[in-house]
This record gives structure tokens, C-alpha cells and sequence, in this order.
């Protein structure tokens, strides 16, 4: 399959440094396909590449997405919003409802909550508010607020005063007018309203991970031997071991003042209903296995799950060591927000926790990662770092014990505030990937998921496939649960499980999905092209070579069947044709790929569907016809030369075998 080489350092590193940059230029091919998909429905293809380019400029600037979050552009309706804020004249009731109108517009944009700067005009500057005009602004926002069924807690405050109060002053000793920070939330009126946000948890093992979750939902500390993880093991097995080998899920939910819903009897555990109902925010956390043998496990959670954000676990006696790079380049690879958590400093060395931060700020500033590591250590740090965090540069790091329970109350608190991140579309067909297969009693083949476009409804006639012959079988939606609540619908971007009609347990399996009826069946491929990165491979990869590719939902093994050059290494960018070994695949155009043979050789972005014979060989034919030409010009000038000659005719036999091959 491979020629081996001896690798450099440098050629080693070239994959790593590579990576940071095709996560980047994955991400706006991923804009471009967006931005085409609504247009090319309505037939105008002139205007798709044009509307493409705005969006994708401004992926590259993601860093001034947060002029948006935090209401600073340039809308004309925020031009009044300080005289209306401070409006006590008999028009006062009229500039409310204009304030709730903006609070809404707000609210809608940022998916049911919204962080608010009171006390900033729109170009950030300060609208110059003393401590009595601020106390009437924010009350004026508390009453728009719940006119429209919203609650408003204040996070920070600037020259105000009280237990929110900054430590440091913004702005130097020149500011001195009052201005803070506020989160609006709505109050969801049904279950499928709540705001919901993944974090897939990774990390090495023995990171902590189940602990601190354990930790985190059920608000008791640890006793230093592992009994806040024990509720987390879904197998006997992992109990006995400690370790955990399959996908756990576990929610933390917080109410609309941004307080963590838990239960008012101490040790009692409150069910997912209980939990779901009464928040307004659930935190979905997916708990993955640290052990490099489940890494298969890991990765197929790490995708199918769809999370918005990646929470590195880090040991501070440990460091990043094992998978824990592994894990942190496969949240690179897909462009997931990361955040990183060292535990256990309360029985670490302080020299050896100064390593431990050493080499993760190493880790994250170097040319692969390219992340600004901040060190938060108090609730302004949090409450600023969770603000700005719309910034995928920015990588907040968590020093926390689960014994003692230090500095546990600022990840909650930045969890509460982490603001909503992904891309999905309500008006698009319907399509849900499953995950997970189960067959319930009295109710009969569930399977669960993430929507990634579209509404699904109770009662939708939906088809469920592919099967190994690339067929669709019609079902129909019996019911759906989110969080173990009965909803009528689901919309995209939401996990939800689906009780399906006629239809058996045996005949469903992970990577399928749910498609909406329609007149002609979806298409199936088992041959596609893609763009990939090669991070790490000992040898040359050549056609023939088989591995593991993970795409969605979708595990299976997969052949290379052409690649645009002769071969490709370690660092290297190509545009390759797979095919699947096994079955044909549902799959769409932008979607990333990775693939790995133990660990993770590479990962790329789906380019087209189906493959041509011969249509990625035009460039290698054409640069093999160059390379006969030169050798045909070198025989005629050396042909006195015997060496060369006959070095001439070894390249020319190479030439011919390789086109043999081709």
C-alpha cells in the first residue's frame, strides 16, 4: 500500500501545523454551501456565487461576530435607545413597548437569549449614565422584559456597586459613568422552546471526566474515589473499573435568573422530565471515553453527537498526555469551540500544575491550534471570556477541584452564559441522523438523534434508510421526545428521539437517517470526492488504501480509488475518490469527513457525489505526459552518457508502471 520512509520532525509536524488552516478553509466552503442551497431552489445561479462571497469573508472574521452578540452595529432602531431608556415623560409607555420590540428582535436572533450591554451607545462608547439614571434604565429593561415573558439577570456591573460589582475598572480611572452587562432570557412556554446546547467531554483517562460531570449535574462533591462518577456508568463493568467505554449522556438545566435547576431535598436526584420542565436552558453533556482502545467509540460520539462546543478535560498531576492531543485535534479538525478544565489541583504539586500549564499554553498557541488560552480565576473574567467566547480563538481554561469544589461555581456560571453557536436551517427538508437505536415496550423502535435541517412532526410519513441495498423503508412518526418529554415537533439543531411505525428494531441501525416522503427516493452513494488533509501516516498513501471513515453518524471502512497525484503524505492536501466497502450511504456535499487507521490519519470536506473513472487523472496524465517529453529531450542530449541512459530508462520503466497501474 505504502512506500516507507524515514519521517523528519519537520515532515511529522507538517500535518499538525496544516491543520488549523483546512479546519478554516473547511469551514467556509461549509458557508459557501450554505448560502447556495436557499438560492439555487429559486433557480437565480447568478446571484448564488455573489451571495456566497459576503459570507464567506465574513467566516474568516469571525472574531467581529461579537460587535453583533453584544448589540453594537449599526441598526437604526438602537440610535434612541438612551431616550428611551430614560423616558419618564407621558410618551413612556410607548418608548417601553419600542424597548420590548428590541428586546424581542434580540431574543429571536441569538435563539432565546440575549446578552445585553446596558449603558453603551452602538459604537461601544459609554452613554455617560450615573448610578440613579442606570438604576432607572435597567428597571425600564426589567419591565420590557416581562411583557414579553423574559427575565433579565444582571451579570456585571461597572461604578454601580453590589455583589455583581468588577473588581477591576473598565476603561481606566477616566470612566466613571455606570454601565454593566445583562443576560435576557425567555421563559419557554413549551418543552421543544428550551434552549439547548452539546458539549462533548473529552480527555485522557483518569481526566476526570465523569467526576466533574457527576459533580456538575448533581451538585454534591466528590469524596476523592469516584463517588459522584458511579451515577454516570451506564455498564457494570465500567463501575468495577472506573472507566468509562461507552457514550454517556447526562443535562444540567438552568431557569430563566439563570439559577441551575436542582432539587430542593438534599441527595435526591431529579429525573430528565423534572429537569427539562423546569428550565429554560439544558446543557446536554455527552461523556466519552478516555482509553485509547475505545477510541472508535470516542470519535463516532465526538461526530454523531453534532456538539457545539468541546470540553477538555486535563489532569493537573498529568497534563496532556495520551489522547488528550488526539481528542483536542479531532475538535480542531471539525472547528468545534474548545474549552479546556484542569482537575484535581488540590492534590497536585504546585510545580508540577506550573508543567501542566506550560505545555498546555504550548499545545494551544501553536501553529496547529492557534488558540489564546485565558486563565479565569474570578466572575469577571468569567462573565467577559463567556461574552466574547463567539470568538472560536479564544480558549477559556478552568483550574477546579471536585473535592474541595474550587472554582466550580465560575464553570457553572459560564455555562449559563455560553451563547448559542451553530448553523441550521428551519426552512430546509427534513433531515434527521440517527445515532442510537431502541426497541421500547408497548411502543415499539425508537431511534434518537440530532435534526440537522428541517421540522419533524408527530404524524410525518418519513422515510428511514439506507439499508445494505441502498433502499429506503417508509415509516410513519408515532411520537417524539426531547429530554424525555413528549413535544409535537423538533426543529434543527435539537436532539430528539423518534418512536417510529412499522418498522423493526433489527432493521435500523446508527449512520441511517430520516428523510422526508417524497415522489422520488433519495439518492445513495458509495463513491464520493473529497478535499483531505493528511495529519499523520508513517508511508505514502496510494490507491487500495483502506481505513476507517467517520462521516456524521456514518462509521465505515472505506477505499481509496483515486487521488489527483501519485501519491500523498504526511502535511499533504489532495482531492481524493473514496468508495464505501460495505454499503451505500445517505450524504450531502460539504459534509467533513475524517478517516484514521487506530489513530487519525486525516480529515477533509465532501467535494461531489458519485465518482467518474479518470476524472481526477487528468492532471497526473497530463504532468506524466510532460515527464516523458523531458526524459525523451534528456535521452537525445546525455544519450553518451551510459549512467545516465540507463538511469533514464529505470525512470521511463517507473513512468510506464505507474501508468499500468493507473
Amino acid at each position: 500500500m505504502g512506500t516507507r520512509f524515514k519521517q523528519t520532525l519537520q515532515d511529522r509536524r507538517k500535518g499538525e501545523l496544516a491543520l488549523s488552516d483546512f479546519a478554516d478553509y473547511v469551514e467556509r466552503q461549509q458557508a459557501k454551501t450554505r448560502a447556495k442551497q436557499p438560492i439555487s431552489t429559486s433557480g437565480n445561479h447568478g446571484a448564488s456565487s455573489a451571495a456566497a462571497a459576503p459570507v464567506a469573508e465574513s467566516e474568516e472574521h469571525a472574531e467581529l461576530d461579537i460587535l453583533d452578540q453584544l448589540g453594537l452595529s449599526d441598526a437604526p432602531n438602537q440610535i434612541n435607545l438612551k431616550e428611551w431608556l430614560l423616558d419618564t415623560s407621558e410618551n413612556a409607555p410607548e418608548t417601553l413597548q419600542q424597548i420590548a420590540g428590541l428586546v424581542r428582535s434580540r431574543i429571536d436572533e441569538d435563539h432565546g437569549e440575549t446578552l445585553f450591554d446596558l449603558g453603551l451607545l452602538d459604537s461601544g462608547e459609554s452613554m455617560g449614565f450615573t448610578k440613579e439614571q442606570w438604576d432607572l434604565a435597567l428597571a425600564r429593561i426589567i419591565e420590557a422584559a416581562s411583557t414579553i415573558k423574559a427575565a433579565v439577570k444582571v451579570l456585571l456591573t461597572f461604578n454601580v456597586g453590589g455583589p455583581e460589582e468588577a473588581q477591576s475598572k473598565h476603561g481606566g480611572d477616566k470612566d466613571k459613568s455606570s454601565h454593566g452587562k445583562l443576560l435576557i432570557r425567555q421563559t419557554p412556554s413549551t418543552a421543544e422552546e428550551v434552549i439547548e446546547t452539546r458539549i462533548a467531554v473529552v480527555g485522557n483517562v483518569d481526566a476526570g471526566k465523569s467526576t466533574m460531570l457527576g459533580v456538575l449535574v448533581k451538585g454534591n462533591l466528590d469524596d476523592g474515589r469516584g463517588k459522584a462518577r458511579v451515577n454516570l456508568f451506564r455498564h457494570k463493568h465500567e463501575i468495577e473499573s472506573g472507566r468509562t467505554s461507552s457514550v454517556g449522556m447526562e443535562i444540567m438545566g438552568f431557569d430563566t435568573h439563570g439559577d441551575v435547576v436542582s432539587s430542593n431535598v438534599p441527595g435526591r436526584k431529579l429525573t430528565w422530565g423534572e429537569i427539562g420542565t423546569r428550565s429554560a436552558k439544558v446543557i446536554t453533556f455527552t461523556d466519552l471515553a478516555g482509553h485509547e482502545k475505545y477510541l472508535r467509540t470516542t470519535v463516532f460520539g465526538l461526530l454523531s453527537s453534532a456538539p457545539n462546543y468541546c470540553l477538555l478535560m486535563v489532569a493537573a498531576n498529568n497534563g496532556l498526555i495520551g489522547m488528550s492531543k488526539e481528542h483536542l485535534g479531532i475538535a480542531l479538525a471539525l472547528n468545534v469551540p474548545v474549552m479546556v478544565v484542569i482537575t484535581k489541583i488540590d492534590i497536585c504539586p504546585p510545580q508540577i500544575l506550573e508543567q501542566t500549564i506550560t505545555q498546555l499554553t504550548k499545545i494551544l498557541k501553536s501553529p496547529g491550534a492557534r488558540k489564546i488560552p485565558i486563565f479565569i480565576k474570578t466572575h469577571e473574567e468569567t462573565v467577559v471570556t463567556a461574552t466574547q467566547f463567539v470568538s472560536q480563538r479564544i480558549c477559556p481554561v478552568f483550574q477546579v477541584s471536585n473535592v474541595t469544589g474550587e472554582s466550580l461555581d465560575l464553570v457553572r456560571t459560564f455555562l449559563n452564559i455560553l451563547p448559542h453557536y451553530g448553523h441550521y436551517d428551519d426552512e430546509a427538508p427534513l433531515e434527521f441522523h440517527i445515532n442510537d437505536t431502541f426497541s421500547v415496550p408497548f411502543v415499539g423502535t425508537v431511534v434518537s438523534g440530532v435534526v440537522e435541517s428541517g421540522v419533524v412532526h408527530v404524524g410525518d410519513t418519513v422515510l428511514v434508510g439506507p439499508n445494505s441495498l441502498g433502499q429506503f423503508e417508509t415509516s410513519g412518526v408515532r411520537s417524539i421526545e426531547r429530554k424525555r418529554i413528549p413535544v409535537p415537533a423538533c426543529g434543527a439543531g435539537k436532539s430528539a428521539s423518534l418512536a417510529l411505525k412499522r418498522i423493526r428494531r433489527r432493521d435500523v441501525r446508527k449512520g441511517m437517517v430520516v428523510l422526508p416522503k417524497a415522489e422520488t427516493p433519495p439518492k445513495v452513494y458509495r463513491e464520493f470526492v473529497a478535499e483531505v488533509l493528511i495529519l499523520s501516516h508513517a508511508t505514502t498513501i496510494r490507491p487500495k488504501y483502506q481505513a476507517m471513515l467517520h462521516v456524521g453518524p456514518v462509521s465505515q471502512t472505506c477505499a481509496i480509488i483515486d487521488i489527483d497525484r501519485e501519491y500523498i503524505r504526511t502535511g499533504d492536501r489532495a482531492t481524493v475518490a473514496f468508495r464505501f466497502v460495505q454499503r451505500p450511504e445517505f450524504m450531502t456535499v460539504g459534509q467533513r469527513i475524517l478517516f484514521r487507521e487506530g489513530r487519525t490519519k486525516g480529515l477533509g470536506i465532501v467535494k461531489s457525489l458519485g465518482y467518474e473513472a479518470g476524472s481526477l487523472g487528468k492532471q497526473v496524465s497530463s504532468d506524466a505526459d510532460e515527464t516523458k517529453d523531458q526524459e525523451k529531450g534528456k535521452e537525445k542530449a546525455e544519450e553518451r552518457g551510459p549512467q545516465t541512459t540507463t538511469s533514464t530508462v529505470k525512470e521511463q520503466n517507473v513512468t510506464v508502471a505507474n501508468g499500468k497501474a493507473k
